[in-house]
């Protein structure tokens, strides 16, 4: 199979060539499209964060919950193509926009459940919407900002998620107070990003220029499945990719604070709570870190150099019984696998055709994640079969997502050497 080459579509302005008034405007994009991903993950964390609190309220079994996040991350792909190719046609600004309001609407009404059923159905359009946002935003961001810019602003939209996290963490120390009913009202307020974009920031330039450009020099005019058909390669190529980054962040965050911390090891739920802010502010830093360094060495170069060095740090992520050197292996593997995933925006849009730049990014994300959704009960059995506790588990599952990272762009920057941050 021949990998792809990035795709050379996009204009590549630097930030020396822009007017304080475009700095400005450019900088508005980044903030805006980091805010949305992290009041998005934020409310889909939420859900994690109380699902006994709504096994109680509608007395039911906590099986039965769990049905919430999994048909959540069941979705998404749906809300990657559906919400991409709205964006590739009629722009980023708007689909953001109704995205946003959107997920924010259905935050809202999931407080307002009457029954577990209805519940479940609206986590399931939430899913929809967290699906397609990350798409649209990493276009956005990605065709408005410089070139000079595209690293660094790719590591601050990806410190979205881990953002998300820490702020869904804050939020749940309310949950006495308002329950967990008033914590998802509150996750409706990420409908004033909406707002912030409508106000101050302003639709791609990339897409304008295209939708001005000939009908014969753009690939607008062209079904999803002919471009897709015409970069089949590509497309193989960056799902499996997908999947070893997703198996990488959910093999090192789903099962190991509730599980293999407080279970396995025994640690104390306030530890558990400190080791867990450490490994997110951690993973906030890594993305910013290797989005920098990617501008310098190359996005290939930077994810190779980020997963590699996660695969030594395995023993002590998972080995020590001490909570200080657990809260050190935390720290650094997630600042290893969150900063690979800080180049990610920028390396996936680099990749894409431009007329489905909104659509392919997301949606590769997002059929990766689904091929990762298996991860919890794979590393339970592989726990249970090796009957040695959660630890071989999760560095055998997490180290060959990593070495699968990391052949996969050494491979491609070996056939296309080229390949650094244009577009």
């Amino acid at each position: 199979m021949t990998l792809p080459a990035s795709q050379p579509e996009m204009p590549s302005t630097s930030a020396e060539q822009l007017t304080p008034e475009a700095r400005a405007t450019a900088r508005h994009v980044v903030a805006a499209s980091f805010l949305a991903w992290m009041l998005d993950a934020c409310d889909f964390f939420l859900v994690l964060f109380t699902l006994d609190n709504v096994a109680h309220s509608f007395s039911t079994s906590l099986e039965s919950v769990l049905l919430a996040p999994t048909l959540t991350l069941m979705t998404r792909p749906i809300g990657a193509f559906l919400c991409g190719r709205a964006a590739d046609k009629y722009g980023r600004k708007p689909v953001m926009i109704i995205t946003i309001l959107v997920y924010s609407v259905i935050e809202v009404l999931s407080a307002f459940s009457p029954t577990l059923w209805i519940f479940l159905l609206l986590r399931a359009l939430f899913g929809i919407a967290l699906g397609g946002e990350w798409g649209v935003g990493t276009s956005l961001i990605m065709e408005s900002v410089p070139a000079s810019w595209r690293g660094t602003a790719s590591g601050i939209l990806q410190a979205g998620y881990p953002a998300g996290y820490l702020l869904a963490s804050i939020l749940f120390l309310t949950l006495p107070l308002i329950g967990w009913r008033g914590l998802f009202v509150l996750g409706g307020s990420a409908v004033f990003s909406a707002l912030y974009i409508w106000i101050r920031v302003p639709e791609s330039p990339d897409w304008l220029a295209r939708q001005k450009a000939p009908a014969s020099t753009v690939q607008a005019h062209q079904g999803l499945g002919s471009i897709m058909r015409q970069n089949a390669a590509l497309c193989v190529f960056a799902v499996t990719l997908m999947a070893g980054f997703n198996f990488m962040s959910h093999g090192s965050q789903d099962l190991y604070p509730k599980v293999f911390l407080a279970l396995e090891r025994h640690i104390a739920p306030p530890s558990i709570t400190l080791i867990v802010v450490l490994y997110n502010v951690a993973a906030i830093a890594g993305g910013l870190f290797f989005g920098f360094l990617s501008q310098r060495i190359g996005r290939q170069y930077a994810i190779a150099l980020a997963a590699l060095l996660t695969i030594p740090l395995l023993p002590l992520w998972t080995l020590p019984q001490s909570a200080i050197w657990l809260a050190v292996g935390a720290m650094c593997i997630q600042f290893c696998i969150q900063g690979a995933w800080g180049v990610v925006p920028a390396y996936l849009s680099e990749l894409s055709p431009a007329s489905v730049r909104a659509t392919f990014p997301g949606l590769a994300y997002q059929c990766g994640n689904l091929l990762a959704a298996s991860n919890a009960l794979l590393q339970t059995e592989i726990g249970r079969i090796l009957g040695r506790g959660l630890a071989p588990a999760l560095m055998l599952t997490v180290g060959m997502a990593a070495l699968v990272v990391l052949v996969l762009t050494l491979l491609n920057a070996k056939l296309h050497p080229q390949t650094r941050t244009e577009m």
